[in-house]
């Protein structure tokens, strides 16, 4: 979402230095926005290495002292403490977090959450703002006490109109060929990194469900990540070579989510999912995993159906309802999609940071400190903003 946002900010008030680490999916993307400087330091992986981790905030802590920002504000778990110590030692005044899910995921150890709870508490102690994308990381960061009133929620906004522009029958018939679906089958697909957080083997294990029953149905995985050998030997086990196909990533995700007929997520943990808007807008019936914000997103059996984390028997079954209701692939969509509420629509989360930031920074500037309820991403041009994600 940060990338998103930068994107879309007036360059001529706000000047963004993003900061990440190397190897980014989105990282020639960033380095390609004429004004936004790109800073990657090697230290700042995504993995826990106590090591590197303690070189990534001296270096950090080195870099902010540089370019001296009015507002720091990260993106992501582990950025986010390395990234507030960071700008809390180099004197940055105004330092804030958004929540995209949290760091403290059910597959971790206890003694691990325990740790990880311990250090979000701590560094709550210099957080000037938080920021959420969905109600239920509100909910929960006041279940583990960590912010009292200073937590804002800003969703993450998409852009509806490349998802909901009209498809020829013959274009969607070529890509639905190249995503491994012929003419009359049904095709349920995902965009998600194949990474722990995004379940993509109970994608394939929902696929074996589906397919002993309705043989004429195909699953796309649009994605790559660290367990692709994984989900390849799943699927090499269920003999679904015909069934279920990876197309790695694309960039054209809007025209991929128009050949499609059912979006299925089976996420374990999320904030929220900024593909189940997607697949809103296009007009697909959803089934994902109630995990985040999604039933804030999938409100209704108009727009999709929930089942709890891990229940594939509960996925399948919401599938085959849907599936039910046509003999027809094309009839799965319905006749319009789902309207969007302006409140995740990517011009009103802009606007809603610009807000914020104009109230952080007026709070600073007239010698306050800068109040709950009020926070900041960029600074205005005259002054220089961190970010890291």
């Amino acid at each position: 979402m940060a990338l998103h946002v930068v994107s879309h900010l007036d360059p001529t008030r706000y000047q963004a230095i993003l900061i990440s680490g190397p190897g980014g999916l989105l990282t020639a993307e960033a380095e390609r926005l004429p004004h936004v400087a790109v800073r990657l330091l090697p230290e700042l992986g995504r993995q826990i290495h106590p090591l590197n981790d303690l070189l990534a905030l001296v270096r950090l802590t080195q870099l902010l002292r540089r370019i001296r920002p009015s507002i720091v504000h990260t993106h992501s778990s582990k950025a986010g403490i390395l990234g507030r110590w960071a700008a809390w030692f180099a004197g940055v005044p105004v330092i804030i977090h958004t929540i995209h899910g949290y760091g403290i995921t059910p597959v971790q150890p206890c003694w691990l959450k325990h740790l990880l709870l311990m250090m979000e508490r701590i560094t709550g102690c210099i957080t000037t703002q938080w920021v959420a994308v969905s109600q239920a990381d509100i909910k929960q960061g006041h279940t583990w006490r960590l912010f009292r009133n200073n937590v804002q929620l800003v969703r993450p906004g998409i852009d509806p109109r490349p998802f909901q522009q009209v498809m020829a029958t013959s274009d969607r018939e070529l890509i639905r060929k190249e995503l491994g679906a012929e003419p009359g089958t049904r095709l349920i697909g995902t965009v998600a990194c194949l990474k722990p957080q995004k379940a993509p083997e109970d994608f394939v294990e929902v696929a074996k469900l589906i397919t002993q029953s309705l043989p004429n149905v195909r699953f796309v995985l649009i994605g790559d990540g660290e367990l692709r050998a994984q989900v390849e030997s799943l699927i090499a086990r269920y003999r679904l070579h015909d069934h279920v196909h990876i197309a790695g990533w694309r960039r054209d995700i809007p025209v991929v989510m128009r050949a499609l007929d059912i979006f299925l997520l089976t996420s374990h943990w999320e904030g929220l999912a900024r593909v189940l808007l997607e697949a809103r807008v296009t007009g697909l019936p959803i089934v994902a995993t109630n995990v985040g914000g999604a039933e804030e997103v999938i409100v209704g059996p108009s727009v999709g159906e929930l089942c709890p984390a891990g229940n594939i028997n509960g996925l399948a079954n919401a599938l085959i309802r849907i599936l039910s209701r046509s003999a027809k692939p094309a009839d799965l969509h319905p006749a319009a999609s789902s309207p969007l509420p302006q409140e995740f629509h990517i011009s009103e989360t802009v606007l809603q940071y610009e807000r914020l930031y104009d109230r952080l920074l007026g709070s600073y500037r007239d010698g306050k400190s800068p109040e709950a309820g009020t926070g900041s991403q960029f600074q205005p041009r005259s002054k220089r903003m961190g970010l890291t994600p």
